[in-house]
């Protein structure tokens, strides 16, 4: 194929080969950087007093990557700013925690441009370019600005929010119809590329063709592409030390009480509160599952420079110590709390040992934790999967069992079932789900992406229609 240039907001490249220390995004683009003998870029995560657009050049593990450092003005508004505290919340649905600054908007349309102006010179002409996230929108059109006519992907990882709520951003038609500078937009479900369409069609008056979107004639993709996990290599740790060891330290220290694991970055989005008020319902009204059960929330703290994460992590602080001091005995604590993340392989373990899996967003555009779950359970005596009906995997596993995340009874219950599911049912419902997991995993996800993206053969030329120019 072509060559392939992915954009991030980070880069995180191979750490001597261990996929353990890597995001999905770094796994589940290797081996496409790799067949095509492409580039990462993106920025370093450092910062530097002046920006300079001087690119760090490195390859591990065959993948090629370009980073560079941004200046601390940047990283404010940028991405502490609009990316974190303005489009994170809104396309999370949560208009009470976005934050609307001038400032924020400033930065990020000055980091995209710097972006398009570092990246240019690297793009030849027949080069694919794949752009990833809210945190880059506009790139595109800064590169069509700049002359390329390459052909132009992004994908986005979050939900896509309703239009009543896009239009509370400022200037949201223009960061809109920059997104239809691409050739292909991906989204992971049909409600999220549903609701783009909504807002495109009427404050935009794009047109559609088949799963194309129409405009100032050009003719954009708006593909369904849900992200899967590296199955294989997150199962490779089936009976690596590091996962034995964790699954048998989890299981000696419930001596024989059933356990119910979390596993979810310190954010607003993962529903977190809400989670611990329905385990504090199960505990209330189900009196009789008390000292039968525990419930272990792995919760890495995340954007800790953000007011709203500081904010969470003290309202969970005090519910998990308020549901503790109510319910625990001298040899029994409902609820451990850790605030520190796990190797892929002692994550794998912890999976294993656990009965149920909670996982219950108010809104996430996919949620991998959730096809982990799954992956990581012993098909002949499997876990039970509890899953929001928010999360984007709800589409793809709905032998789980899907709650409504703002209904403390909802979760309640169905915990509770979980916890005394026969054997047969569990093994009719995770092999389903399992079989999803393993046929749309993440090379199947970056490989449907891929080939949208291809130039279309003469043959499949679409028309260019000339059409008019959007509402507004």
């Amino acid at each position: 194929m072509n060559r392939l240039i992915c954009i991030s907001n980070r880069v995180q490249a191979a750490n001597g080969g261990a996929s353990s220390n890597r995001g999905g995004l770094a796994v589940a683009l290797s081996a496409a950087l790799r067949e095509s003998n492409g580039i990462w870029f993106g920025w370093s995560g450092e910062q530097t007093d002046h920006f300079t657009g001087q690119i760090s050049f490195r390859r591990e593990d065959g993948v090629a990557t370009a980073t560079i450092d941004l200046e601390a003005q940047d990283i404010e508004e940028y991405y502490n700013g609009f990316a974190n505290r303005t489009l994170w919340p809104l396309f999370h649905y949560r208009l009470d925690l976005t934050e609307i600054a001038r400032d924020f908007a400033g930065g990020y349309a000055r980091v995209n441009q710097r972006f398009a102006e570092t990246v240019a010179p690297l793009i030849e002409p027949d080069d694919m370019i794949w752009v990833h996230d809210y945190h880059l929108m506009p790139l595109g059109q800064r590169l069509r600005e700049r002359g390329f006519d390459n052909r132009l992907g992004f994908f986005l990882h979050t939900p896509w929010p309703p239009a009543s709520l896009m239009m509370s951003l400022p200037g949201h038609r223009e960061l809109v119809r920059s997104l239809l500078s691409y050739d292909v937009i991906g989204f992971h479900t049909d409600e999220w590329r549903a609701s783009f369409i909504d807002y495109i069609v009427t404050h935009l008056g794009a047109e559609l063709d088949g799963d194309h979107a129409l405009l100032d004639g050009r003719s954009t993709r708006l593909l369904i592409c849900p992200i899967g996990l590296d199955t294989a290599e997150f199962t490779s740790a089936l009976g690596t030390p590091a996962a034995r060891d964790a699954e048998q330290r989890l299981i000696t220290s419930a001596v024989g009480r059933q356990v119910i694991v979390g596993v979810d970055r310190l954010d607003y989005s993962k529903g977190l509160q809400e989670r611990f008020l329905a385990y504090e319902q199960l505990l209330t009204t189900r009196p009789e599952l008390r000292e039968k059960l525990f419930l272990l929330q792995i919760a890495p703290p995340s954007r800790g420079d953000v007011p709203s994460y500081q904010q969470i992590r003290a309202e969970l602080n005090a519910l998990s110590g308020g549901i503790n001091g109510e319910f625990a005995s001298i040899d029994w604590v409902p609820v451990r709390y850790v605030n520190k993340g796990y190797a892929r392989e002692e994550l794998f373990g912890i999976y294993r040992a656990s009965r149920v899996g909670l996982v219950t967003p108010l809104r996430d555009g996919m949620n991998l934790v959730a096809k982990e779950y799954v992956a990581a359970q012993d098909p002949e005596d499997p876990g039970v999967l509890v899953l929001s009906r928010f999360a984007g995997a709800s589409v793809q596993l709905d032998a789980a069992l899907i709650i409504n995340p703002h209904s403390s009874e909802d979760m309640a219950d169905a915990i509770a079932r979980a916890l005394v599911m026969p054997l047969e049912e569990r093994r009719e419902r995770h092999a389903a789900m399992l079989a999803s997991v393993v046929k749309q995993d993440v090379r199947w996800w970056s490989a449907r992406f891929i080939a949208a993206l291809q130039p279309p053969q003469p043959s499949e030329d679409r028309p260019r229609l000339a059409l008019a120019g959007g509402k507004g």
